[in-house]
C-alpha cells in the first residue's frame, strides 16, 4: 500500500465539516519520502487523523501525527491545533516536513519507548515548548507512527498541576485514541478555553471537576463541590449522557436548556485494555478486551452564542424578506413599463422602454437570489442563465431561430458586484441581438464566464454582422455600450473591449476583489 492512498484517505477526513478546518494534511508533492505500509496500518492512521481535533482540544496542545520516512526520521502527515489554548503552529505549517531533522534513525528510538513520560524541551520562535512522543502500534505491536504532543511550557505546567486522576484519565484517553477505539470523535464540535471538564468513573462517582466546570454548575444551583458525589445528583441530561456513552461506548454530544441556560454537553468514553492490547484489529469499535474506565463530560454554556445566532437568523430572515419585496416591486415596475411600451406610437420610445424593462429585470434577478440566500454571495453563472432566459422570452420573436448558451465557471461574487455584472451581461446580450443579429432570422449568442484566479472574465460572442467600419468605442457607442463601459471602468474597475471576428466579441475583465483595479 502506497502512502498516496493514506494521503487520499486523510484528505477525505480533512474535508469533514466538523473538523472546523483545524486538521491539515501534507500535500501530494511531499509524500514520496514516506515508507509504504499495509492497508490495515493506513486505515489505523486514517482513523486517528479524524480524532486529532478533540484530542488536541482536551490535551490543550498541538498534536502531530507522523510516519517513518526513508531516512529513519519522522514526517508529519497531519496536524491539529487546539481551540482550548493558543496554538503553537499555523495551519499547515508542518505538513509534509521532517520532524527532529538532523537526528539519526529517530523512528527506531521511538519504537522502543514504552511510555510517553519523557518530556523534551525545545524552543520555537522564542517560546519554550514541551514535547512528548507517543508510539503508535498496530495490532501486531509494530510501531507504524508516532503521535507528537507539543504545548507551551506554561500550558504544560498547568496541565501537570491538575489532579492526578485527570492526568491518568487523559493518558488513558490518548492511548485509546492511538488504538483506534474512539468512536464518533470526529463528529464532536470543538472544546474551547471556557468549557468545563468533569470526569466520572464506572461507579458513577465524580472524581474530577475543573474550575470552569464548577463555575458553570454554580449557575444552576450547585454551590458546593460535587467531587465525590454521584452523577445521579447532577441533572437528568448529565445522567442520560453518562449512561448512553457508557453503554454504547461512543462519543455523544447534546444541546438542551436548563434554568434558562443553553448547555452543550459532550460525553467521551475512556477505555482501558483488560489485558494485553494485541489481538484482533478492528477500527471504529472497542475491542473485546477493552472496558470502560470512565467518562469525560465536557460542558459548555452556549446561551450567549445561541441567542446571538438566533438574532442573526432573525435579521437574515428580515433581509431576505426585504430582497423578496424589492424583487416584486421591480417586477411590478417592469410590468407597468411594458404596458406603457404597448401604448406608445413612437418606435424609439417603445425600444427605450423595452430596454429599460430588461435592465430592471436583470437587477431583479440578483434580488431574487438574495431573497433565498441573504449572505450576499451570488453565483454569476446562475444569474447569466436567468438573464438570457428572460431575454429569450421577452425580446425574441418565436419565428426567429436565435440560440443562447451560457458556459464556463461557477463564479461567486458579492451582491453589489453581481448586480453590476448582471447589468453588463444584459446590455451585451441585448446589444448582440439588436445590432449583430438585427437583420437575421437565425444566429447564436454565447456568454462565457472564466475564473482567472484573482480576476473574472466575461465574454459575449455573436455570429452576426460584426462591428461597422470605422467603429470607435469612444465616439460610436450606443447607450447600452456606454452603460457597460461606465459599469466596467468606474464600478468594477476593469477593462472592456470590443472586437470583430466572424461576428462581434465583447470582453470584460475585472478583479474579484472590490478594491481591485
Amino acid at each position: 500500500m502506497s502512502i498516496v492512498k493514506l494521503h487520499r484517505a486523510i484528505t477525505q477526513r480533512f474535508l469533514h465539516p466538523n473538523n472546523r478546518a483545524i486538521i491539515t494534511t501534507m500535500g501530494a508533492g511531499n509524500i514520496d519520502h514516506c515508507l509504504t505500509m499495509p492497508d490495515e496500518d493506513v486505515a489505523l492512521l486514517d482513523k486517528i487523523v479524524g480524532d486529532l481535533p478533540i484530542l488536541a482540544d482536551l490535551s490543550r496542545a498541538d498534536v502531530l501525527l507522523c510516519c517513518q520516512n526513508l531516512n529513519g526520521g519522522l514526517t508529519v502527515i497531519a496536524q491539529a491545533a487546539p481551540h482550548s489554548v493558543a496554538p503553537i503552529y499555523a495551519r499547515g505549517e508542518l505538513e509534509g516536513t521532517q520532524l527532529d531533522k538532523g537526528k539519526v534513525r529517530v523512528f527506531s528510538i521511538f519504537a522502543r519507548l514504552p511510555t510517553s513520560r519523557v518530556v523534551y524541551t525545545l524552543q520555537i520562535r522564542g517560546g519554550m515548548v514541551a514535547r512528548q512522543y507517543y508510539p503508535l502500534r498496530n495490532a501486531k505491536g509494530t510501531v507504524v507512527g508516532v503521535l507528537v504532543k507539543d504545548s507551551y511550557w506554561l500550558a504544560y505546567e498547568r496541565q501537570k498541576r491538575r489532579a492526578r486522576v485527570f492526568q491518568n484519565a487523559l493518558d488513558a484517553f490518548i492511548k485509546m485514541v492511538l488504538r483506534g477505539e474512539l468512536v464518533d470523535g470526529d463528529t464532536l464540535s470543538p472544546f474551547g478555553e471556557h468549557d468545563g471538564i468533569v470526569y466520572i468513573d464506572t461507579t458513577r462517582t465524580i472524581l474530577y471537576m475543573s474550575g470552569v466546570a464548577a463555575g458553570l454548575y454554580r449557575h444552576i444551583g450547585y454551590r458546593d463541590s460535587i467531587i465525590g458525589h454521584r452523577v445521579n445528583e447532577l441533572s437528568p441530561s448529565d445522567q442520560e449522557l453518562f449512561n448512553l456513552a457508557s453503554n454504547q461506548q461512543r462519543c455523544i454530544e447534546r444541546q438542551d436548556e436548563q434554568d434558562g441556560i443553553t448547555w452543550i454537553r459532550k460525553a467521551l468514553p475512556v477505555l482501558r485494555p483488560k489485558s494485553t492490547w494485541l489481538g484482533q484489529f478492528g477500527l471504529g469499535k472497542p475491542r473485546q478486551n477493552s472496558e470502560i474506565q470512565g467518562i469525560f463530560l465536557l460542558v459548555h454554556d452556549a446561551t450567549e452564542s445561541v441567542q446571538t445566532q438566533r438574532e442573526i437568523e432573525s435579521k437574515m430572515s428580515l433581509i431576505r424578506e426585504v430582497h423578496h419585496r424589492v424583487k416584486n416591486n421591480l417586477q411590478v415596475i417592469a410590468s407597468l413599463m411594458r404596458m406603457q411600451a404597448r401604448r406608445v406610437s413612437s418606435i424609439e420610445a417603445k425600444e427605450a422602454l423595452e430596454e429599460s424593462v430588461n435592465r430592471i429585470l436583470s437587477v431583479a434577478v440578483v434580488h431574487e437570489y438574495l431573497s433565498q440566500n441573504a449572505n450576499g454571495a451570488i453565483n454569476l453563472q446562475e444569474v447569466a442563465h436567468r438573464i438570457v432566459l428572460q431575454m429569450h422570452q421577452g425580446l425574441i420573436d418565436p419565428s426567429r431561430n436565435i440560440n443562447f448558451t451560457v458556459s464556463g465557471d461557477a463564479i461567486w461574487l458579492p451582491a453589489e458586484r453581481a448586480t453590476q455584472c448582471a447589468l453588463v451581461i444584459n446590455e451585451l446580450v441585448q446589444n448582440a441581438l439588436e445590432h449583430g443579429l438585427e437583420h437575421r432570422d437565425q444566429g447564436n449568442v454565447a456568454v462565457q464566464l472564466s475564473d482567472l484566479g484573482d480576476q473574472v472574465k466575461i465574454t459575449v460572442n455573436d455570429n452576426g454582422e460584426g462591428l461597422p467600419t470605422g467603429f470607435d468605442l469612444e465616439s460610436s457607442a450606443n447607450l447600452g455600450l456606454r452603460i457597460v463601459r461606465s459599469l466596467v471602468e468606474r464600478d468594477l474597475r476593469g477593462h472592456f473591449a470590443l472586437d470583430s471576428d466572424n461576428g462581434t466579441q465583447a470582453v470584460v475583465v475585472f478583479e474579484k476583489s472590490i478594491m481591485g483595479g
